[in-house]
């Protein structure tokens, strides 16, 4: 996958968990906790998708990496390059 197929992949699950997120103003820099108002269940769904979609096992400690919509990209482009 490329890494914009990666960020559409992230949009379109955090699309599909809250169908009022609102991507005109996301700066993919930053949180997308903040930005997006997701809480935890909501993250963890997030989560729970790619493994779904992608058989991706995301340990918790590199939840961290998952933050923003940039740092979602790189943490995942190595795991979905074959994707």
């Amino acid at each position: 996958m490329t890494r914009e197929e990666i960020k559409s992949l992230i949009l379109e699950i955090i699309e599909d968990i809250d169908e009022e997120a609102d991507f005109e103003t996301l700066q993919p820099d930053k949180p997308l906790r903040d930005q997006l108002d997701l809480d935890s269940m909501d993250f963890l769904d997030i989560v729970m998708e790619l493994r779904k979609r992608h058989q991706l096992q995301i340990p918790e400690e590199d939840y961290p990496h998952l933050a923003s919509l940039n740092s979602c990209v790189n943490y995942l482009e190595p795991l979905l390059k074959n994707a």
